[in-house]
C-alpha cells in the first residue's frame, strides 16, 4: 500500500469526521489535503483547489503566511505554554488583550481568551448567568437565538445554534434558550412586505416573545451580524436599529457573535460596525489568528465586568478558564495576525475586491435555478431553488446544493451548501480579482452540471 493510499485508508479506518455524514464517507472515501499556497490548497494527490470558503471562514491570510509561523516558533522557543489562572498570564497574552480591546467597538473593555468560538459562546452564556446572579437577578437567565444561527456545538453552544442538523440526536436544546425568528427577507417576508416593515414585524414579535416569557427571565439575545452557516443571511433593512432598544428597555444583554464576521469579512473590522450594533458582549475567534493557531476571545463591557469582579469577590474566585485560555503560542500568532492587517491595511483590500465578488455573483440572479444572490463585503451566497417564482427550495433529500459543491471540488474549487441549498462563498481575505474570477468560473461550470442533472431529474 502506498503513503498516499495509507493515508486515505487510516483516515476511514480511525478518524470520525465532524459534520460528516460517517456512512457515506466509509463508501466514498475523504479530501486529503497535503499543503496550502496562498488561496489555494493541494491534496496528496498533488492536485490543486482555489479555497472559496477559507476553511472554515477563517483563512483569512491564506495558507501559507511565514510570518505566522515565524511568530509561533519564537514564541515557541520563549514561553512555549503558560496559564492565565490565579493572578499569572504571559506577557504576549496581555499584549494581544490590550490589542483587541483597543481594536474593538465600544463600549467592550475585558477579554477573555479560549480556544474556539464554541468555547466563547459557552463562556458567554456563563458570563450573562452569572453576571445575573451578581445584580440579584437569578430568574433572569433565559437566552433568546434565532432560528437558522449557528453560534457552535458545545452542549450550551450548540442549543444556541438554530439548526437542525446541531442537535438532532443530540437531546439540544436544553433548558432556558428559546428561539425566534431568523431575519431572512426573501423566505420570511410576506407578499408585498418591504425589508423595512419585515424588520419591523420582526421586532414587534420579539417583543410579543419577551412580554409571554416575562422581561424579568430574559438574560440575553445572542446574535451573528451576518448568519453565516445559516445561510448567509445578510440582516434587513433597520432590524438591527428596531431590536436594540428593545433589549435595552428589558435590560436584556446583546451578545454578538462575530466569529465569521470579525477581522474585515464585512468590509470593516467587524460586522458590528457594518451594521451599527452596540454590544455588552462580543466573541471572536477563526480570523483572530487568521485559523493558523486555535483562539477564540470573548470581549464584555465595563458594567459587566464590574458585576462579574464583585461576585469573584464574594465567591473567592471567578471560577471559569480553560487550560488554554490565551496560551502564549496562539497569541502571538492572533497578535501577529492583527499587525498583518493593518500593516497591509486589509480593510482597503476588502472594500476594492469584495465589491467584484458580489458583482460576480450577481451575474447569476436570472439563472432559472437561482432564487438570491445577497453578500456584503468577501461573503455571499448564492441560493438555488425548484422554483423562482414561489421561491420553493428543492427537497432535502435530492442534494441538489451538495450536487454542485461535489461538481465545483471537480473543477478544482472548494465550496459548501449552507442553509440548505445555498452555495456560499467566503474566501481568504486575501483573494485577488483574477482569484475571484477563477472561483466564479468553476462555480459556473458546477452550475450548469447542475441544471442538466435538475433538466435529467424532471424526465
Amino acid at each position: 500500500m502506498s503513503a498516499v493510499n495509507s493515508a486515505e485508508a487510516r483516515d476511514a479506518a480511525y478518524h470520525l469526521h465532524p459534520y460528516t455524514n460517517l456512512r457515506a464517507m466509509e463508501r466514498q472515501g475523504s479530501l486529503v489535503m497535503a499543503r496550502g499556497e496562498g488561496v489555494y490548497v493541494f491534496d496528496i494527490h498533488g492536485r490543486k483547489y482555489i479555497e472559496g470558503m477559507a476553511g472554515l471562514w477563517c483563512a483569512s491570510l491564506g495558507f501559507s503566511e511565514n510570518r505566522l509561523a515565524d511568530a509561533a516558533y519564537r514564541q515557541m522557543t520563549t514561553l512555549p505554554f503558560y496559564h492565565s489562572f490565579a493572578a499569572k498570564v504571559p506577557s504576549v497574552t496581555v499584549d494581544l488583550a490590550e490589542k483587541l480591546i483597543d481594536m474593538a467597538p465600544q463600549p467592550l473593555a475585558h477579554v477573555i481568551f479560549a480556544s474556539s468560538g464554541s468555547e466563547s459562546n459557552d463562556t458567554a452564556v456563563k458570563c450573562v448567568w452569572y453576571y445575573q446572579n451578581a445584580l440579584g437577578r437569578p430568574e433572569k437567565k433565559k437566552i433568546i437565538a434565532r432560528r437558522r444561527a449557528y453560534h457552535g456545538v458545545t452542549v450550551m453552544a450548540g442549543s444556541l445554534t438554530g439548526l437542525p442538523y446541531a442537535q438532532a440526536g443530540f437531546d439540544l436544546p436544553v433548558a432556558r434558550v428559546i428561539h425566534t425568528e431568523a431575519p431572512h427577507y426573501y423566505h420570511g417576508a410576506r407578499p408585498g412586505e418591504s425589508e423595512a416593515d419585515f424588520s419591523k414585524r420582526l421586532a414587534n414579535e420579539l417583543e410579543a416573545l419577551i412580554q409571554t416569557e416575562g422581561p424579568e427571565t430574559i438574560g440575553a439575545f445572542f446574535a451573528e451580524p451576518v448568519m453565516g452557516a445559516g445561510g448567509v443571511i445578510l440582516p434587513p433593512e433597520g432590524y438591527f436599529d428596531l431590536i436594540q432598544p428593545i433589549l435595552k428597555r428589558h435590560d436584556i444583554l446583546l451578545v454578538a457573535d462575530e466569529v465569521i464576521c470579525g477581522f474585515g469579512r464585512t468590509g470593516n473590522m467587524f460586522g458590528c460596525e457594518t451594521y451599527g450594533i452596540r454590544p455588552d458582549m462580543m466573541v471572536v475567534a477563526k480570523q483572530l489568528s487568521s485559523a493558523y493557531m486555535p483562539i477564540s476571545a470573548l470581549m464584555v463591557s465595563d458594567p459587566v465586568y464590574q458585576a462579574i469582579a464583585d461576585a469573584s469577590a464574594a465567591h473567592g474566585v471567578f471560577g471559569h478558564g480553560y487550560t488554554y485560555s490565551g496560551h502564549p503560542v496562539a497569541a502571538a500568532v492572533a497578535l501577529e495576525t492583527l499587525k498583518i492587517y493593518e500593516e497591509r491595511d486589509i480593510l482597503a483590500h476588502i472594500r476594492e475586491v469584495g465589491p467584484h465578488l458580489q458583482q460576480r455573483l450577481k451575474e447569476f440572479a436570472d439563472h432559472p435555478l437561482v432564487g438570491e444572490v445577497r453578500g456584503v463585503g468577501l461573503i455571499g451566497a448564492i441560493e438555488l431553488v425548484e422554483d423562482k417564482t414561489t421561491r420553493r427550495p428543492f427537497a432535502k433529500e435530492r442534494g441538489v446544493g451538495a450536487f454542485l459543491v461535489g461538481r465545483a471540488q471537480a473543477y478544482g474549487a472548494i465550496m459548501r451548501a449552507v442553509g440548505g441549498d445555498s452555495i456560499a462563498f467566503s474566501p481568504p481575505l486575501i483573494i485577488t480579482k483574477s482569484e475571484i474570477d477563477e472561483l466564479v468560473e468553476a462555480f459556473a461550470k458546477a452550475l450548469d452540471d447542475t441544471t442538466a442533472r435538475v433538466a435529467e431529474d424532471m424526465k
